[in-house]
């Protein structure tokens, strides 16, 4: 996922994944033999801007990781978007953004805090709404491999990175988003929550389901 030499940005969403994972691939590099470089950018929306007292905090840490660290402040949906906005607008501009930075730093990988549950919420949502068996990858490749999006955090579960959060005072700001507690994945997190009552692997077996599909169901060549 990382390799020698590799520069890595890291996206900063301000939430308690993405500072989680920051430490985390900071402390990596004490106890591998694999040196790399690590940069950190924060999209953030000037719909829904954060306290000068959120910025700071955010800003220190990072300066105490002693990662260089940047704000971009952009409008949630491009100049050019006509479309009816939604959460996936929302996504695929920061991806944009986020792209476009990897380029001018000349980064190869770009660092996302998703975490196993993110994943598995991702992966019933296609299935429910698209009807396809399509996920998150923990490394996906994009311009024909020019640059990769990673997932440090893909086999982590929600539950621990909120604890690592809880113990170190990791300095979170909140989604202002108004439509973060009733979006699809709200309600995937919601089913996933009321499965894993049920059969606590719940959400690890949705997590693996597409590297497991059944031979048997996949279309094959007419004879």
């Amino acid at each position: 996922m990382i390799g020698p030499g590799d520069k890595v940005l890291i996206g900063v969403s301000g939430g308690k994944d993405s500072l989680a994972m920051s430490l985390a691939l900071v402390e990596r590099r004490k106890w591998v033999p694999v040196q790399y470089e690590l940069h950190a950018v924060q999209v953030e929306w000037r719909e829904y801007p954060m306290t000068v007292q959120e910025k700071a905090a955010i800003d220190d840490f990072y300066t105490e990781l002693k990662i260089p660290f940047h704000r971009i402040e952009a409008g949630i949906a491009p100049v050019s978007f006509k479309r009816k906005f939604s959460c996936y607008t929302c996504s695929r501009n920061r991806k944009r953004i986020l792209f476009n930075e990897a380029a001018r730093l000349g980064a190869r990988k770009i660092a996302l805090g998703h975490h196993m549950d993110d994943i598995a919420r991702a992966t019933l949502m296609n299935l429910l709404f698209h009807g396809e068996v399509a996920t998150m990858m923990p490394v996906q490749q994009f311009f024909g491999g020019q640059v990769s999006i990673i997932r440090p955090l893909c086999e982590v579960r929600e539950s621990e990175v909120a604890r690592v959060a809880r113990r170190l005072n990791l300095p979170t700001a909140p989604n202002r988003c108004p439509n973060s507690e009733r979006n699809q994945r709200r309600l995937m997190k919601e089913i996933l929550r009321m499965a894993s009552h049920v059969n606590r692997h719940a959400v690890s077996n949705v997590y693996g389901a597409p590297w497991r599909i059944n031979s048997d169901y996949l279309p094959r060549e007419a004879p």
